[in-house]
């Protein structure tokens, strides 16, 4: 990928942060299509994860970083999320962490790729609570179109053993980015599971 993926990443980020704001208190026990997650789980990785990006960014390296967010409470999930993304943008705003190595999970790669595959993950986790909640808001193609290519470049169709997603499914006729992306990713949209 040769995208610059920060003013992707900073909309995508924007876009979950709107999302999560609307996120009642009688939802957080609600299912999602990330089925080892109900919405409140799914917030907690998402902060988490949002603050091991943002790790990753400062420091090169985020495999100590927990993937969840205890001790947030059930109304703090907007500002601990809105936190860990200031967090995440300041850390990514140079071009020389873009362009230098950093460790994530799956390995050493550039800084670009790493960011770009945050990218796919916060859109994902976007698509996964905004079917959980009921889809309250248009979701912004562009970062869902990017996630995709991310997607489709980083993830073989098969197979897919170690890694946290799914097979691909087929996506409905005439799905936009959002349910291509899950259908590559192998989830399935709750009103059709």
């Amino acid at each position: 990928m040769t995208t610059d993926p920060r003013p992707l990443y900073a909309r995508a980020t924007a876009q979950a942060a709107r999302l999560i704001r609307t996120v009642r208190p009688e939802q957080l026990t609600a299912p999602t299509p990330c089925t080892e997650y109900d919405v409140r789980a799914l917030l907690g990785h998402i902060v988490g994860g949002t603050r091991r990006v943002a790790v990753v960014g400062e420091a090169g390296d985020g495999q100590g970083e927990p993937m969840t967010a205890p001790g947030v409470p059930d109304d703090g999930w907007a500002k601990a999320y809105d936190e860990a993304r200031e967090l995440a943008l300041k850390a990514w705003a140079s071009d020389e962490r873009m362009a230098s190595s950093v460790t994530v999970p799956w390995g050493e790669i550039s800084g670009r790729a790493a960011l770009s595959a945050y990218v796919m993950e916060i859109v994902a986790h976007t698509w996964d609570l905004s079917e959980a909640v009921g889809r309250p808001l248009a979701l912004d193609p562009e970062p869902a179109e990017f996630a995709l290519a991310v997607a489709r470049e980083a993830l073989p169709e098969e197979p897919r053993e170690g890694r946290p997603f799914g097979a691909p499914m087929p996506a409905p006729e005439g799905a936009g980015p959002y349910e291509r992306l899950a259908a590559w990713l192998g989830r399935v949209p709750l009103s059709r599971a």
